[in-house]
């Protein structure tokens, strides 16, 4: 049984590989049937199911951003499930399709929530 503690220390591990576009970092925190969805103004912009899926968005996502950071500003806990506030900046590699363009910062705030399973990360909810 996964405490707390090392529920938010895997997240943190995942956070900082995301950080360091080290694909394999993220995927190695995830449970083989992870879900992952992207929601962005109450819609959802992306939705991955299982860890192949998941390692082939990240590893196109990781191309589209020269640099990428996300800082943890507040945890969560609930028994379900951890949720973090979380800063976010990027600076895009390529002009992108929302209008951002090569070379301009994106800084924005958002939350994450993640659920666990079998002492993995089972459910990642971006929101934005």
């Amino acid at each position: 049984m996964m405490t707390q503690k090392d529920q938010a220390d895997m997240i943190s591990s995942y956070i900082e590989a995301y950080n360091n576009f080290d694909t394999e970092g993220m995927t190695a925190c995830l449970h083989e049937n992870v879900v992952f969805e992207n929601i962005s103004g109450g819609k959802t912009g992306l939705k991955t199911e299982g860890i192949e899926a998941f390692k082939t968005q990240a590893e196109a996502a990781a191309r589209y951003f020269s640099s990428r950071h996300q800082t943890v500003d507040s945890w969560a806990f609930s028994d379900e499930s951890i949720t973090i506030s979380i800063s976010y900046e990027a600076v895009p590699a390529i002009d992108l399709p929302n209008g951002m363009k090569k070379g301009s910062a994106i800084i924005l705030k958002g939350e994450s929530e993640f659920v666990f399973s079998d002492g993995k990360i089972i459910r990642i909810t971006d929101r934005s």
